[in-house]
């Protein structure tokens, strides 16, 4: 029994990790690598393993960075199951529709220039057909309930408080007369968040493999960073502009829909026209409202349901482009929640070329940006910014608001660690080196034997197996 580390070893995104039981492979996540275009590039390389060869894939959540290269495995031969939670399958069907739309839009766009030049022309990472394979190949589960995956392997799937279906895995193994439990955190969310409950800590582990996004800093207080909310929207309305939110289809745009509903009156909200400019995220937040039954005790309260969205007056729910494009009209008095959340893409780009260059507007970021996006850029100082080839001043007051993630910080990455008895042996995934390395010595000091995985090594879960009992 062995686990390799393959991505988000060493980085953030493109999350995958090989278990070997039994002569048989698992795949832990299959995700899209996501940065610059060289880093981007890396999505069409071969897999180090023969994907025919996989016997099964366990899906932490639904995010493109751990779920985006499943129809790329089913294009190469992959014929197994893919396990995920039960909301994970309604939502990656609507988020690998989407990654193979962008797809298919990117190749189009750049062979236009390759056949002006006479070169050879691409071809997309894969097809719908192929985000058909994978939804049909995909049994979805409960949270708290065990189900096997192969011959020696059992999984169950416990709230990991991220995104909506987002799970911490349990893994139990079993070779020969030697057990094992590897738990993978898959990404962790924030305590006392709202809308979703609050991440399980297992109740054992041999070996954990952990997520360290933020593994080297704290957020800012959530309650802190809703009074800097409302402060940037009232000080955007006494100027005059609009306010821009890149955010996530999944997870972040639900957040902000929910806030924007909770503090309609305190901030104001009805004298704003609010944009949900993401078909996306449209459909994302109707999944949400579908698994409300998973919502934590006070979103169940606060949250209005009508028609599958939350009740704001002033929503305006703007599924096409030609919609999109009438928002643009608008100087003033706008709140415009669009993707992508890295503004690597997506509507958010053609709203930024339209009050980029304004000093009322302001750009408001809730979430992480790796480096390489345009977001990381402009968050460290750009004083341009090149979209759809031409560049833009960025003249536009931007904020960060930290405390809004949906990863938990370093605060709370330990405090789900130590919910687990024993202090078990940590690898540390999906994180930048840095900070993978502050998290390693902070847990180091708990007691526990902690290091930072890197590409291709691979551990011998037998030296963490015990005999059974």
């Amino acid at each position: 029994m062995k686990l390799e580390f393959y991505g988000a070893a060493g980085c953030v995104t493109g999350s995958c990790h090989v278990l070997e039981v039994n002569g048989r492979k698992v795949l832990l996540d299959c995700g899209l690598i996501q940065g610059s275009r060289k880093d981007e590039a890396g999505n069409s390389d071969p897999f180090p393993f023969d994907a025919g060869a996989v016997s099964a894939v366990v899906l932490s959540h639904a995010h493109i960075d751990h779920s985006g290269r499943l129809p790329l495995l089913v294009k190469r031969g992959f014929g197994g199951h893919i396990h995920m939670q039960n909301a994970t399958r309604a939502l990656c069907s609507i988020l690998l529709t989407d990654a193979a739309g962008l797809e298919a839009g990117r190749v189009r766009r750049e062979n236009r220039q390759l056949e002006e030049k006479g070169k050879r022309l691409l071809e997309p990472l894969y097809e719908q057909s192929h985000v058909d394979q994978v939804i049909g190949q995909s049994v979805g589960h409960p949270y708290d309930r065990v189900f096997d995956v192969v011959p020696g392997v059992r999984v169950c799937y416990r709230d990991a408080g991220h995104i909506m279906g987002s799970t911490v895995v349990s893994v139990e193994i079993t070779e020969g007369s030697r057990k094992c439990t590897l738990v993978f955190s898959g990404d962790l969310g924030q305590f006392d968040s709202p809308i979703l409950r609050d991440p399980q800590s297992p109740p054992a582990a041999d070996l954990v493999l952990m997520e360290s996004t933020y593994g080297d800093r704290l957020h800012r207080d959530r309650a802190a960073s809703l009074v800097e909310l409302g402060e940037v929207l009232e000080t955007a309305w006494a100027q005059g502009g609009n306010v821009l939110i890149p955010a996530f289809a999944v997870g972040r745009s639900q957040e902000m829909l929910y806030q924007l509903g909770k503090h309609y009156d305190s901030w104001q909200i009805d004298r704003w026209q609010i944009f949900l400019d993401s078909p996306l995220a449209i459909e994302a937040s109707q999944v949400y409202w579908e698994y409300e039954h998973l919502f934590d005790e006070e979103a169940g309260d606060v949250l209005r349901i009508d028609s599958g969205m939350p009740a704001l007056p002033n929503l305006h729910l703007t599924r096409t482009a030609a919609e999109s494009r009438v928002i643009n009209r608008l100087s003033g008095g706008a709140i415009i929640i669009a993707g992508s959340g890295m503004c690597n893409g997506g509507r958010i780009l053609h709203h930024m070329k339209q009050n980029l260059g304004r000093r009322e507007a302001h750009l408001v970021f809730t979430g992480y940006q790796p480096p390489g996006t345009l977001g990381r850029r402009i968050i460290d100082g750009a004083e341009s910014a090149r979209i759809h080839g031409e560049t833009y001043p960025i003249r536009a007051q931007v904020h960060t608001i930290g405390g809004m993630s949906a990863h938990g910080d370093q605060g709370h990455l330990l405090r789900w660690y130590e919910g687990i008895p024993g202090r078990p042996q940590v690898f540390l995934v999906h994180g930048d080196p840095d900070a993978a390395r502050v998290l390693q010595s902070k847990l180091e000091a708990l007691g526990a034997d902690a290091r930072a995985a890197a590409p291709g090594m691979t551990v011998d879960l037998g030296a963490s197996a015990k005999a059974p009992g």
